[in-house]
């Protein structure tokens, strides 16, 4: 399990393995960091697991960067990261490409 990381620099968010509630203040921090760039790019290729709450966040996360002009693209997400969006019916809100392997 690792902790979500950020690049203030590029605006990149890599998500941790464990994407659950136990990790989500430094998710957050991390989000929140990328919403101070021009772009984003979150990396969700590792997720192993995740939940409503941080799928929320990534969802919140969003609109947020639609709000501030933050354009956001996505350098992977796992099937986790994928069949979790789909069961809550987040795949297009969050725009989600196609699932990579964990």
């Amino acid at each position: 399990m690792g902790k979500a990381k950020t690049d203030k620099a590029d605006g990149r968010v890599t998500l941790p393995a464990d994407c659950r509630i136990a990790d989500l203040p430094a998710v957050k921090d991390a989000l929140r960091a990328a919403l101070t760039a021009p772009a984003a790019t979150l990396d969700g290729g590792a997720v192993e697991r995740v939940d409503t709450a941080a799928l929320q966040l990534l969802a919140v996360f969003r609109r947020e960067a639609a709000a501030r002009g933050v354009a956001v693209a996505w350098a992977g997400a796992s099937a986790a990261l994928h069949d979790g969006a789909a069961r809550l019916g987040l795949v297009q809100t969050l725009e989600l490409p196609a699932a990579t392997p964990a």
